[in-house]
């Protein structure tokens, strides 16, 4: 951490600055393991379960557990260590009370968001970007070519973890919750559909977010790749491996990403995402309310009719 991030955190106190982990089971962990590897992610087999991270970085985005259903269990997001005392004063202020951990949890810091969802507080180092990652582009003039070759072609491999987007009953309560409990960021919403939130330490346009539904679950996960060619090789690739059906390449409004959504075996979805929008520590971001037709995307196929419909048991 430089002396500028130290200054630019201590004057946002109270305030989650990564999404840690996410926890979700499935009914079949081998198939969970072709699709997260045929993705391009770093799969790795702990104590009976699988665990997500992209290539040459140390974090374990997600963990993934054995259930009798694809349901998502809980979220870990990250604080700094010196910011504990502060959300216990604000969580006993509100009423707020800490929680026992979920089965197969770990002990911690555990509280509950308003729509059940189990949420750990981990002292921990920020892992979500603090600064516009790196873009890859053709170059604008060559005497051979600015196509790479397919012959050459590697394989995509995500380089983190953008973001997640979970379902809620209440995306209105959802987004008071988080933004004054504990610290989050309005980026931007479509009424009562859907909302994105950043980090004030500074992270994606949106690290978490959250989408209308009767009850929680986990819409998609969101991995960065350099270039819009990995979108397009990243699709490509999971074709090949199977998995065809998804959503994109498209563009969204919000964010401003290029995407595409590959389906999983059990209707939730992974992304590819170049470009999205970063948002700086200490920024202030203009949130704006977006008709619902912005609410998704510029271009692109049209949506898949069960795109927002949450798959996981109640």
């Amino acid at each position: 951490m430089t002396t500028t991030d130290k200054t630019v955190r201590a004057a946002v106190p109270g305030a989650v600055h990564s999404v840690h982990e996410f926890v979700f089971s499935v009914p079949d962990l081998e198939q969970a393991a072709h699709f997260y590897t045929s993705f391009g992610l770093d799969v790795r087999r702990e104590n009976g379960e699988i665990g997500l991270y992209t290539a040459g970085h140390p974090q374990r985005w997600a963990r993934v557990l054995q259930g009798e259903h694809k349901k998502l269990l809980w979220v870990t997001l990250g604080i700094d260590e010196a910011d504990v005392s502060v959300f216990e004063q604000r969580f006993a202020r509100h009423g707020v009370a800490r929680i026992a951990a979920p089965a197969g949890a770990p002990d911690g810091f555990w509280i509950c968001a308003p729509d059940g969802l189990p949420l750990r507080l981990l002292p921990s180092i920020k892992c979500s970007p603090s600064a516009k990652t790196v873009r890859v582009f053709a170059p604008e003039h060559s005497e051979s070519g600015r196509a790479p070759r397919r012959s050459q072609a590697q394989p995509v491999r995500p380089t983190h973890l953008s973001h997640i987007l979970l379902f809620t009953p209440d995306v209105a309560a959802n987004i008071r919750f988080y933004t004054d409990m504990l610290g989050l960021r309005l980026s931007d919403q479509s009424g009562e559909i859907v909302a994105f939130l950043h980090s004030a330490h500074g992270s994606d346009h949106h690290l978490i977010a959250f989408a209308k539904s009767d009850h929680v679950g986990l819409h998609h996960s969101s991995w960065d790749v350099p270039s819009f060619d990995a979108v397009g090789a990243g699709s490509q690739q999971m074709a090949q491996a199977g998995y065809r059906d998804g959503w994109g390449i498209g563009r969204h409004v919000l964010g401003s990403n290029y995407f595409r959504y590959v389906r999983d075996p059990w209707g939730a979805y992974a992304e590819y995402s170049f470009d999205i929008d970063f948002i700086p520590p200490g920024a202030i971001w203009p949130a704006a309310d977006y008709l619902p037709e912005d609410a998704l995307y510029v271009w692109g196929p049209d949506l898949p009719e069960d795109f927002i419909q949450n798959y996981e048991p109640a």
